[in-house]
């Protein structure tokens, strides 16, 4: 991971006075002992001059410290979130992708034995699915490691990519339905947010009602572009294997920081999640 170089305290006051003090000191011995007017002239002035330097070098020294002060606080912040990025990296490493590896490795192995056509389908479309997910989680993790490539590395979602989005959840078995109505133009912030709330609802379904049927929709509501998740309920025997609980959270969040509001409910034995995302476009 790149880290940048601890900020210097160096301050240009020292030569500067340093500098004035020898300009007045070579002025004092070629004058030599003024006469006349320059006798009171020359010594106020020069008395004038080293306190004016005194004075610019305290108020230097103070705003050169306070600056100095501030980088140092602002390369601190950054080596924090450096630190915890790589750590957050090391953990993903450790836990995620082993377990995506064994998942890959296990259902690779069953390829060639004996076994019903429904079950070598689903075999193939948890390889194909933990294949993809491992890809995109080693993208993640060269982001974290190196955060000058994520603008490089990471694709930004857009609402072309819905159908993609959509589509992927049928290798978890969901029947899936998308429907998107016309929504003219519409902020990149705005469709992330949108393929953000759809991956998450989708996500959501697939653990905590199995091969539901999930209907997708996106519309506009004047100033707002809503987006509705609804599945209908868990499968019968279907057990529930909830994920870590943070991410409702963090898209309510990145829904309310783009002036919407998300709402989840329980509707006709189903789950339906609901966003209206203020559209700075129209």
């Amino acid at each position: 991971m790149n880290t940048h170089p601890r900020p210097s305290g160096r301050s240009r006051v020292v030569p500067v006075v340093a500098v004035v003090i020898s300009v007045l000191v070579m002025a004092m011995c070629t004058a030599g002992t003024p006469q006349g007017p320059l006798a009171l002239v020359l010594p106020p002035l020069m008395v004038g001059i080293a306190v004016a330097a005194a004075v610019w070098a305290v108020r230097r020294s103070r705003a050169d410290r306070a600056a100095y002060e501030s980088r140092l606080t602002a390369w601190a912040a950054s080596e924090a979130v450096l630190a915890e990025r790589l750590r957050i990296a090391r953990d993903l490493h450790d836990i995620v992708s082993h377990g995506l590896g064994l998942i890959t490795v296990r259902a690779a192995a069953t390829r060639h034995l004996p076994k019903p056509a429904e079950v070598a389908a689903a075999l193939t479309d948890i390889e194909d699915a933990s294949r993809h997910a491992t890809t995109e989680l080693r993208r993640m993790l060269t982001v974290l490691r190196e955060p000058s490539t994520a603008s490089r590395r990471t694709p930004v979602d857009s609402l072309d990519d819905l159908p993609g989005i959509v589509h992927g959840a049928s290798l978890a078995g969901l029947r899936t339905r998308l429907a998107v109505e016309p929504l003219g133009e519409v902020s990149q912030g705005v469709q992330v947010a949108v393929c953000k709330v759809v991956r998450e609802a989708l996500s959501n379904a697939a653990r905590y009602a199995g091969p539901t049927g999930v209907e997708v929709r996106v519309r506009r509501d004047g100033p707002f572009v809503v987006v509705t998740v609804a599945d209908s309920g868990p499968v019968d025997g279907w057990r529930a294997s909830p994920g870590a609980g943070h991410g409702l959270t963090g898209l309510r969040e990145r829904v309310a920081s783009l002036g919407g509001t998300l709402s989840a409910e329980h509707v006709d034995g189903g789950f339906r999640l609901t966003a209206r995302i203020r559209d700075e476009a129209t």
